[in-house]
């Protein structure tokens, strides 16, 4: 009775700091989002200029961030909204709606007349009602300069049938926020969590709400039990049941002055309905200890339903905060939760049928040729690294390393069943594709086939944002499909030094225009072209030629990155360089 009492007085005590919290965030964030609603009403006016609907053909979305991407209730195709675009000095917001048509393998832009403002961080979630409807809560508008930040509390629904934006307007809703988590579950929305930041304080929530689709109200949960700590960015699931499960996220809390510590939270959850049917849902939190391999701590992973009742998880970063800098090692692995079983499980690629039946055949020709006797199978094959070198429009070196899972081990199955296979007549198998390492990727599930769309990638200081386009069957987990490469003139970084003379172009920028490039940056990246690198010798092998030039490539390097960066990092980026010269030298030669 007595540990009751002081765990009752501890949530009450931890619920006071955190409503305390909450009002001097309020305070402090109302000037700056004061400034930037005259800026979000006037991109409202020029939306509202929209008369009709059209949907065009166009070429694939431009590189962004923090979109929602989700599938069709109805129909073969993903849709793509909003997100956010940063090159190093602008930060951009979108708001426009693309159509991704699985078939077609094509993309189309809908213009509708009053969407909602440009935001990123918001969270989206689709049910089958009427021809379908999309359903978007929530996310943040940032200035041109990301130090200012608005955080939206609306709730608005795209009827898919009829093709037309509403925003409901209920009283009662959660507090303006983004890096919340919404899900639709047994005619409810479900919002978890999130955080709002102001220019100089944040706060992370781990409150309830619930939106209910029939009668268009709000009401805030209150589950028994102790739940999770606050925190944004976690994976939220629905059960058949109705229930809820909530794994991971990330929070920060201010330790001084001007130092804040980050958390990866590694725990996991169960929101369950113990009174659905009733006038009143109860609800209830309980602790999750799942069996099996659980994901490697991390951050900026998605998430997204799989088939045979099952979630999976894709990607993310490991940040290793240091005094001065924050590395990252990035993530483009995939894990399984089961939702029954309760147990994780790591995903691996069984490879292309044509390879499994050359590993079976190779095998049973090793057996014969021993005469009959007991053969020692090799060990299945680990893990392999590739190391892809991708140079941008600005001449700017991108090391991505992508490791490749051993394939998995072939069940036996009988000769009539091998006969039925068709025979493939191709011979060399290329080398087996994935998308590179990457964080804060989007993720659509439709007829058992994943879409991970985008995401990014750090090189040094330099963001990496991605808009390229893979797919894998769930079912069968043989090999992933690049429907769309990343490339590399989409990849634009400006240095800060450089954003004192564009603040005249901040509304553009906002705005979510086309960025473009100043001029005098146009006449620097010309000087570096025309620089006179190391020349390679008559018969030099590479590796002699690094060793030479190692400390030239060194130094340009390091100019590129900036002094605060890693020497590690700076050494595989020196050694990239020095690469893509030697090889362009030898073939010119």
């Amino acid at each position: 009775m007595g540990k009751k009492g002081k765990r009752d007085k501890k949530g009450k005590g931890a619920e006071k700091t955190l409503a305390k919290m909450e009002k001097k965030v309020s305070r402090r964030a109302k000037k700056e989002e004061e400034d930037l609603e005259a800026l979000i009403a006037e991109f409202q006016s020029l939306d509202a200029k929209k008369t009709q609907v059209i949907e065009s053909s166009c070429p694939p979305p431009s590189p962004r961030l923090n979109c929602s991407f989700c599938a069709h209730p109805e129909r073969d195709e993903l849709i793509l909204f909003g997100g956010e675009y940063f090159n190093g000095q602008k930060t951009y917001l979108y708001n426009d709606l693309y159509i991704y048509h699985i078939r077609k393998n094509s993309w189309a832009k809908l213009d509708i007349p009053n969407p909602p403002p440009r935001r990123c961080a918001h969270q989206a979630a689709v049910v089958p009602t009427a021809g379908g409807q999309l359903w978007i809560f929530g996310g943040e508008f940032a200035s041109p300069n990301g130090e200012q930040f608005y955080h939206y509390k609306d709730l608005w629904v795209l009827h898919l049938a009829t093709k037309t934006w509403e925003q409901i307007k209920a009283p009662g809703g959660p507090s303006g926020r983004s890096g919340h988590r919404m899900v639709a579950c047994k005619r409810q929305l479900i919002i978890f969590g999130g955080f709002h930041e102001s220019a100089r304080d944040f706060i992370y929530y781990n409150d309830v709400y619930a939106f209910n689709l029939d009668s268009f109200t709000w009401s805030r949960l209150a589950p028994a039990g102790m739940g999770p700590a606050p925190r944004s960015g976690c994976q939220m699931t629905p059960t058949p049941e109705g229930n809820i499960i909530i794994y991971g996220g990330y929070s920060k809390q201010r330790i001084k002055k001007d130092v804040d510590k980050g958390t990866l939270h590694t725990d996991m959850f169960l929101l369950k309905a113990e009174g659905a049917g009733k006038e009143e849902d109860r609800w209830s939190w309980s602790r999750l200890s799942p069996s099996g391999v659980k994901p490697t701590p991390r951050s900026g992973f998605a998430v997204a339903a799989a088939p045979n009742n099952r979630c999976l998880l894709f990607g993310g970063v490991h940040d290793e905060e240091e005094e001065e800098s924050i590395e990252g090692d990035f993530f483009n692995d995939i894990y399984f939760y089961d939702i029954g079983k309760n147990r994780w499980f790591p995903a691996q690629l069984k490879g292309p049928k044509s390879e499994r039946r050359k590993r079976r055949r190779g095998r049973q020709a090793e057996a014969e040729a021993a005469g009959g006797e007991e053969l020692q199978l090799p060990p299945p094959q680990g893990p392999q690294e590739i190391v892809k070198e991708v140079v941008a429009e600005d001449g700017t070196v991108m090391t991505i390393k992508q490791v490749i899972p051993g394939a998995a081990e072939d069940k036996d199955r009988s000769g009539s069943e091998e006969e039925e296979e068709e025979e493939e007549e191709d011979g060399a198998l290329g080398q087996p594709v994935e998308p590179c390492p990457r964080s804060s990727a989007m993720v659509a599930v439709k007829h058992g086939v994943l879409y991970v769309y985008g995401g990014m990638f750090e090189v040094g200081d330099r963001q990496v944002t991605l808009s390229d386009l893979h797919s894998i069957d769930l079912h069968r987990m043989e090999q992933w499909k690049v429907l769309l490469e990343m490339d590399p003139k989409t990849q634009e970084w400006l240095e800060e030094s450089e954003s004192d003379e564009e603040e005249d172009d901040d509304v553009e920028g906002a705005e979510g225009g086309e960025e473009e490039e100043e001029s005098s940056e146009e006449e620097s990246e010309d000087e570096e072209g025309e620089q006179q690198h190391p020349a390679v010798q008559p018969g030099e092998a590479q590796a002699q030629y690094l060793a030479r030039t190692e400390q030239y490539w060194l130094g340009l390097a390091r100019s590129h990155m900036g002094p605060e960066a890693k020497d590690k990092k700076v050494l595989k980026v020196a050694h990239a360089m020095a690469k893509t010269f030697y090889e362009d030298a030898i073939q010119m030669s």
